[in-house]
């Protein structure tokens, strides 16, 4: 068990780290567009630049908008980091303690759920504009997922199973690339 923990947590770990390289790679090539200097003052070739704006994202000072339901509005964005990480729970890493048969179906629960922290997030500012951003975002992230959804469809009718380590086991043979061609141009 400890085992299995410990493998997640490095991969929740190796996201995050992960994450903040790729948001370094797209300063990089912005500023190459742009004909501009990019983010190489922090470390060497701006390595150390990602961790110097997570530390200065923890010691900004907080702004709280008046009127607002602070409680929500702090929590509503910690629920929706949870449910993210909770996302890489159903992919399959090499241990045979968690196998989830439903896996697919999981997987869109949790991001059917991420709507609601992201209408939460709006509307606990009371403020009308943040209400109308909420849902704008919440009709483009439910537009997303129903694409999303028949998408997987497809690959369950073809593999007949929700479970994901189908779908890695399935492309030892022959890439999905190949068979499913039409919806990669999706």
């Amino acid at each position: 068990m400890i085992y299995v923990l410990l493998n997640y947590l490095i991969l929740i770990v190796g996201v995050l780290i992960s994450v903040a390289f790729i948001v370094l790679f797209e300063r990089k090539i912005l500023s190459y567009i742009q004909i501009r200097k990019g983010p190489n003052k922090v470390g060497s070739l701006g390595i150390l630049q990602s961790f110097g704006d997570a530390i200065k994202l923890f010691i900004k000072e907080q702004t709280i908008p008046f009127n607002s339901n602070i409680g929500i509005y702090y929590f509503a964005p910690v629920v929706s980091l949870f449910i993210i990480i909770f996302l890489w729970l159903v992919f399959p890493v090499n241990s045979l303690y968690l196998n989830l048969n439903f896996a697919g179906l999981l997987f869109f629960c949790c991001i059917g759920f991420r709507v609601y922290a992201l209408m939460a997030r709006g509307w606990s500012s009371n403020s009308n504009y943040s209400v109308l951003g909420a849902l704008r975002g919440v009709a483009q992230t439910i537009s997303y997922e129903v694409r999303l959804a028949l998408i997987f469809i497809s690959f369950i009718f073809i593999l007949g199973s929700f479970i994901f380590n189908f779908f890695f086991k399935y492309q030892i043979y022959i890439f999905n690339f190949f068979c499913f061609f039409i919806l990669f141009l999706c």
